[in-house]
């Protein structure tokens, strides 16, 4: 069996706890190896000398897992390679909530199951996100948690037009809307007032930033569904497009962007017998 470790040297300073990690799992006797998720060259992060760094996407051609080490981001980032190669992915939380993540630093010990089989497998939805401008396909990504549109730092609220399947769920304005998945529902979308889904359902999710209408109200709709958000052409407004949090992608008024559910999965390890209400309670401060 064949593990890649993906420390954020940015979370894992020193790759301490990926280095932990690599020990475990050669006592058990799996094979790793060590890759980099981004580029870090020319920053101020300092990387052990003795670490032999290996390419992301040429490991995991044979890999049966990606272990990531950081927060909720980090696991986003590298869901991309993974989904491309079949490669689940499990997270070490080394961030703030980590909610995707499976283990706590504390908990390294778990991964010598791995060797044995002992773990389970989610599948989690995605999104596909198109940019339509006068009917061209002008940006596409897929989202596993959520594709956020929102107004620019000091612009005014935006107009906006949602549709399911081209037929309208509601017009307003505002500071924009989230379409997200099961995934993306504990994120920014519960921040803005969106329902909390279980992430193992197959959901999209629409809610909207802050909109100047009463009867503006979060939707989740079936995983059949093609969601269309259409810009107004009002004039002085800037809306921006970010894909689980990545860069933001300009809109010009009159653009369409279209959401639906893609063919492709995100497949999260599972170490623990913690439930999704344990991860709630846990990480958001219930009762």
């Amino acid at each position: 069996m064949k593990v890649v470790l993906s420390p954020n040297p940015y979370r894992d300073r020193g790759i301490k706890a990926a280095q932990s990690a690599e020990r475990i799992l050669k006592n058990a006797g799996v094979e790793t190896a060590m890759c980099l998720p981004f580029q870090v060259e020319g920053t101020n992060v300092e990387l052990p000398r003795h670490i032999r760094f290996l390419d992301t996407q040429q490991e995991l051609k044979d890999a049966d897992m990606l272990i990531c080490f950081g927060g909720d981001g980090t696991i986003l980032h590298a869901a991309k390679d993974a989904n491309a190669c079949g490669v689940p992915i499990l997270g070490v939380n080394l961030g703030s909530v980590g909610f995707m993540a499976e283990l706590e630093q504390s908990e390294l010990s778990h991964l010598s199951k791995i060797a044995a089989g002992r773990y389970t497998v989610e599948s989690r939805m995605m999104l596909d996100v198109t940019v339509r401008r006068e009917g061209k396909s002008v940006y596409t990504d897929i989202a596993l948690n959520d594709a956020a549109l929102t107004k620019g730092a000091v612009a005014r609220m935006v107009d906006l037009e949602v549709c399911a399947d081209q037929m309208r769920i509601f017009s307003f304005s505002s500071d924009g809307v989230i379409v997200s998945t099961p995934t993306g529902s504990t994120a920014y979308s519960m921040s803005a007032g969106g329902p909390i889904v279980e992430p193992t359902a197959e959901n999209i999710i629409i809610t909207p930033i802050c909109p100047h209408a009463l009867s503006a109200r979060s939707f989740v709709l079936g995983k059949e569904r093609t969601v269309s958000v259409k810009m107004g052409r009002a004039a002085r407004k800037t809306t921006y497009l970010s894909v689980d949090g990545g860069k933001a992608f300009k809109l010009n008024g009159g653009d369409v962007v279209e959401l639906k559910m893609s063919a492709s999965k995100t497949h999260l390890v599972r170490l623990t017998n913690r439930s999704f209400y344990d991860i709630l309670n846990q990480k958001l401060g219930g009762a």
